[in-house]
């Protein structure tokens, strides 16, 4: 069963995606904050992450460059309320970009594109 690592700093969302994600056979972990996410990524087996850019006052952003560095074959999928930052040079390494919605379907296929690649 993949695992998946949700960030985010709404406990909503991340309820909402670990509900919906659960009932796609995901196994999903989630955090809160950068830090959370990073003990995660060295403690258990993940096979994809899910990404908020603006987490509090931490950088989304910063931790794909991070887990980019470290494990580059790992599928990270930003997940922003705001569009804006598709531009930004740093948003590139991300494998997808999704604008966030209480519709996940395009967030459910980009998962299952990005476990079967």
């Amino acid at each position: 069963m993949p695992r998946i690592l949700v960030v985010d700093d709404e406990p909503g969302i991340r309820m909402l995606y670990a509900a919906e994600l659960e009932d796609e056979g995901y196994e999903v972990v989630s955090s809160e904050n950068c830090r959370e996410a990073a003990i995660a990524l060295e403690s258990q087996q993940i096979d994809l992450v899910v990404l908020d850019i603006q987490i509090k006052q931490e950088s989304g952003l910063e931790m794909l460059q991070e887990i980019v560095k470290e494990r580059s074959n790992l599928p990270v999928i930003l997940c922003s309320a705001y569009n804006c930052y598709k531009d930004d040079f740093s948003s590139w390494l991300a494998d997808a970009y999704i604008i966030k919605s209480s519709d996940l379907t395009e967030l459910k296929s980009e998962i299952r594109r990005l476990l079967a690649a």
